[in-house]
């Protein structure tokens, strides 16, 4: 059996000066592109031309289209990507320690205003012991305070009545 094949990847695998023993066995090639022909006359030429193949075949290096210039959209999508999951998590860390400061903020307010309200209620106090009389106390207060109102409407009926008197 024999077989042909040529495409222009596989013409350095080509085998020029290898004699076989089945010379009558060759086949002619009718191409109407020029390209380099391998010809393989027989069995094991065929089976070392397709393991050869396949293996090149296996090794070939993918073609990255990220890496040409033209086609970098992906590359750059990718980095752009990166860049925004960078920022958001920025973000997130600066909203934590903005919920923190303000979490402690409060805290500081809170015990404000407890320290606060209690310097008023020991001001109330003190305001309640100074100006607080006792029972007894406010009973003479009162009293006082009858006694000075008695004493000066005595003094204005007096002063109203002795202007009008007759002078003589």
């Amino acid at each position: 059996m024999a077989s042909t094949i040529s495409p222009p990847m596989f013409h350095a695998l080509s085998v020029h000066g290898v004699h076989t023993s089945h010379r009558g066995r060759s086949v002619k090639v009718h191409v109407s592109k020029p390209a380099p022909v391998v010809s393989l006359s027989n069995r094991r030429q065929l089976l070392f031309f397709l393991t050869t193949t396949t293996a090149l075949t296996v090794k070939e290096r993918e073609s990255k289209a990220e890496d040409i210039p033209l086609f970098g959209f992906r590359k750059k999508l990718k980095s752009a990507e990166e860049e925004a999951v960078e920022i958001v998590k920025e973000g997130l860390e600066t909203a934590e320690k903005g919920l923190e400061t303000a979490e402690r903020g409060i805290f500081t307010v809170e015990k404000g205003l407890k320290t606060a309200e209690k310097k008023i209620e020991t001001t109330e106090k003190e305001i309640e012991s100074a100006v607080g009389f006792g029972a007894l106390a406010q009973a003479g207060a009162v009293a006082g305070a009858e006694f000075l109102g008695v004493v000066v409407a005595t003094s204005i009926v007096n002063g109203v009545l002795a202007a009008e008197a007759p002078k003589s």
